[in-house]
């Protein structure tokens, strides 16, 4: 298979350095410092499982890229229409584009822009960041992906991808139900990321105070409402398991997007807590929880894209 992997940051570095240490056909498409780096001394992933370096093919020009048969997507919950734009003119009926960010919508904002039937859905559990450019820190969890066909049938496009991160000895489960899975993950990182930036600490001070964890219970009780509203089976239980991994995470750990805004840079916060806000308006259902961390953090995001 001809695979494009679109980003090479702690999502599609890590998953598509695996895929290329397998001897797959894969190129990155990456820019500036990233492009460089990797270009010039390969794409080293430094992992819990085991440090590798490979030198894949890597361009950032997507004219240059033909004969796609897998596209995975790295990139940030925000990038991804601008990237659907790019990658609609190099694709075709026979490739598969495979979004794994954060976020509840990615499938359905990249079935707006490109042909319906090549959008799969999928996510991926990892914690792992950039150290530097072309260099992944992967420091936590054992990384997998989920995914499936947007309509949840089961396809031999869809065995062949299990098939091929099989033999890259990557994790993955092909789901029943890939919308509940995508928004029980999405439960997980919005519910924490906000009050991550906002509080500037890590999981481990965050969970032992009682009444973040109360603020973390009412923020996640309004993305429930909002899922429910919207025909999926999120559930107190998913609520619990939540908090449970939040619990069993590294003392250390933090959020994507809460080190995106705290170091300055453009965050999914949009595509989080802005999102349930949204929806919440759109379909009546209060969020003051998601609310007010959308609103208190939104200064910093504005300032990040430079809109203040």
């Amino acid at each position: 298979m001809n695979i494009v992997v679109v980003g090479a940051g702690g999502v599609g570095g890590y998953f598509g350095g695996k895929l290329t240490q397998a001897g797959f056909n894969v190129t990155f498409v990456a820019r500036g410092n990233t492009l460089k780096a990797i270009k010039t001394n390969g794409l080293k992933v430094k992992s819990i499982n085991g440090d590798f370096t490979v030198h894949p093919k890597t361009t950032d020009n997507f004219n240059e890229l033909n004969n796609i048969d897998l596209v995975i997507l790295g990139v940030k919950s925000w990038q991804i229409e601008d990237v659907a734009k790019q990658i609609k003119e190099v694709v075709t009926k026979n490739t598969m584009v495979l979004p794994l960010q954060n976020g509840a919508n990615n499938a359905d904002n990249l079935r707006a822009i490109l042909p319906q039937e090549i959008v799969l859905a999928g996510l991926c559990k990892i914690v792992s960041k950039i150290e530097a450019p072309g260099v992944i820190d992967h420091f936590a969890f054992e990384p997998e992906i989920v995914f499936g066909e947007y309509d949840n049938q089961s396809t031999k496009r869809v065995q062949k991808v299990a098939t091929l991160l099989d033999k890259a000895g990557i994790k993955n489960r092909v789901s029943d139900d890939i919308h509940l899975d995508i928004w029980k993950k999405f439960l997980f990182i919005a519910t924490i990321s906000g009050i991550g930036a906002m509080t500037r600490s890590v999981f481990g001070v965050i969970r032992a105070d009682e009444e973040l964890r109360q603020i973390m219970y009412q923020t996640a009780n309004e993305i429930v409402a909002i899922a429910n509203a919207k025909g999926i089976g999120l559930s107190n239980e998913d609520i619990e398991m939540v908090l449970k991994v939040v619990d069993n995470l590294n003392y250390k750990t933090t959020a994507s997007m809460q080190r995106d805004i705290m170091e300055g840079r453009p965050s999914e916060l949009d595509n989080f807590n802005g999102y349930i806000v949204r929806q919440g308006k759109d379909l009546h259902i209060t969020t003051p929880a998601n609310s007010f961390t959308y609103h208190c953090l939104l200064p910093q995001e504005r300032n990040a894209r430079g809109l203040s």
